[in-house]
């Protein structure tokens, strides 16, 4: 594969991430769904079952019940986001065809593109749980975005480029120091706040507001957001991997990426844990967790600054 030329090898490796995550992303989300079951003491559904609920779902019908073009449009702006995002993302060291045409601030304004049209989607609705789960949404948003954009700063403080091949792969490989250290610790205890899982799955809370922002959504259009849902996921999932632990070098791209899979894996093995035995957080508690790991975060960005 390394003899193809470098526009037909960066095209291919697009096609490459997207359907990798568009058939692992499923499966992912099946581990969690498994792990947290089992960690209940329940059977749990098979790993299979998040590709049957997607696929169930977009042969069923749409129910439009607001008939404005706002609400239609949300889900597919959202998963057209994810998908650009996964487009332009490296894979296993290598940049895409459409790595070059974007930098760290366009994955950060992409990944906010795809929550703002969830908050569209929910207030087009008018429905009043959809409110309260988008405004609990807006609200975790406005925390959880800077610490993002800080664990991403540091690998542009460090390597000195926005390139995000560099950033992304560029990162484990220089000397961070203890900054490191420390924007590690938060990306993982930050971890099930970026996927919205327990104890942070606040603007969902399907047994307090009936699935939040989505409550109005059926049929496809509500495929795509749980699609959107699950990509987003194994993005924030496989970000942490792809930042914080060294590529393998081992001279094959497959086995490189494999790994980096496996280790996806583990983290949604965690994931799964986490929200087995955690009780959802009120919007109160999240805020100050959320308060807790930015002061944490900044003091790592100021460290790499005048460290």
């Amino acid at each position: 594969m390394n003899q193809l030329p470098e526009n037909t090898w960066g095209i291919l490796l697009v096609f490459t991430n997207i359907v990798l995550f568009m058939g692992l992303a499923p499966f992912f989300d099946g581990i969690v769904r498994r792990v947290t079951a089992r960690v209940q003491s329940r059977q749990g559904p098979p790993l299979t079952q998040s590709y049957f609920d997607v696929l169930k779902l977009l042969g069923k019908q749409n129910i439009d019940s607001v008939g404005i073009l706002p609400f239609r449009m949300a889900p597919l702006v959202a998963l057209a986001s994810i998908l650009v995002v996964i487009a332009i993302l490296p894979v296993a060291g290598k940049a895409t065809a459409l790595t070059g045409y974007a930098d760290t601030l366009s994955l950060i304004y992409l990944l906010t593109l795809g929550g703002v049209a969830v908050l569209v989607g929910a207030f087009a609705s008018k429905n009043i749980y959809a409110l309260i789960g988008a405004s609990r949404e807006m609200t975790t948003m406005i925390m959880v975005e800077p610490i993002l954009f800080m664990i991403l700063m540091l690998g542009v403080l460090k390597t000195g480029s926005l390139d995000l091949t560099t950033v992304i792969y560029g990162t484990p490989t220089v000397n961070y120091g203890w900054a490191g250290v420390v924007m590690v610790i938060v990306a993982l205890f930050g971890l099930q706040a970026f996927v919205a899982r327990q104890p942070f799955d606040i603007a969902e809370a399907e047994q307090e507001i009936l699935g939040g922002p989505f409550i109005e959504y059926s049929g496809p259009n509500y495929a795509l957001f749980k699609l959107y849902l699950m990509l987003k996921q194994m993005f924030y999932a496989y970000l942490p991997i792809a930042m914080f632990v060294p590529l393998l070098k081992s001279g094959s791209f497959i086995v490189d990426l494999a790994m980096q899979m496996v280790l996806t894996a583990v983290v949604f093995l965690l994931i799964g844990l986490l929200s087995a035995t955690h009780p959802r957080f009120r919007i109160d508690q999240a805020l100050k967790y959320f308060a807790g790991l930015f002061v944490v975060a900044l003091a790592a960005i100021a460290g790499a600054l005048f460290g």
